[in-house]
């Protein structure tokens, strides 16, 4: 898929325990975790929804109007939309990896397959399939089982190709074990860390 775009973003964490993500498009996006796993979010646009990890790399963005889109988590603060848009998280890494991500978040756009798009929709089946999937993950990392978290990086405003899309990052870009997703979601005392999605 040649003709992927891609959209960087950096995250900052608020004083209140919010992040406030800015798209190097100029748009902004406030987040805050909610219950089960969600990510609650508002930006610049007066749009606002929720971003919500299912399984081990997808994350369902759905907006307050009731409509939804999927996104597939592809490791190193990357994630693909529907249409062909790659979200970046340019504010994970530094030094000589962030060269390095730097330069995949470029050269692999031009890598993205058929096969690493997200689906267009979910049955409720399926849905519930992940989520128990990804509940399931996060209990097996909770109890050192070392099985992986759920979704994929969830939510950033405005990204998608007509207007309503979104991105997110992720954990640990280097495990093999599917631990990068949700593995430590709790293991932070502000409720955020690098290893959140969004």
């Amino acid at each position: 898929m040649s003709n992927a775009r891609h959209l960087g973003y950096r995250d900052e964490l608020l004083a209140d325990g919010q992040v406030h993500r800015r798209y190097e498009d100029g748009r902004s996006e406030w987040r805050r975790r909610g219950t089960d796993r969600q990510i609650h979010w508002h930006d610049s646009l007066g749009r606002s929804g929720t971003d919500e990890p299912l399984g081990r790399d997808l994350v369902k963005r759905r907006y307050a109007d009731g409509t939804a889109e999927y996104g597939r988590d592809l490791g190193y603060g990357r994630t693909v939309w529907g249409g062909g848009l790659v979200t970046l998280n340019r504010s994970s890494f530094g030094g000589r990896l962030g060269v390095v991500v730097g330069a995949l978040g470029v050269a692999g756009v031009a890598a993205i397959t058929a096969a690493q798009l997200p689906p267009d929709e979910l049955s409720a089946a399926q849905e519930e399939e992940l989520r128990a999937e990804a509940r399931r993950q996060a209990a097996a990392s909770d109890t050192g089982g070392g099985g992986g978290g759920g979704g994929g990086g969830g939510g950033g405003g405005d990204v998608s190709p007509d207007g309503d899309g979104d991105d997110g990052h992720r954990g640990d870009p280097g495990a093999d074990d599917g631990s990068a997703d949700f593995a430590d979601w709790n293991d932070s005392d502000d409720g955020w860390d690098g290893d959140d999605f969004g």
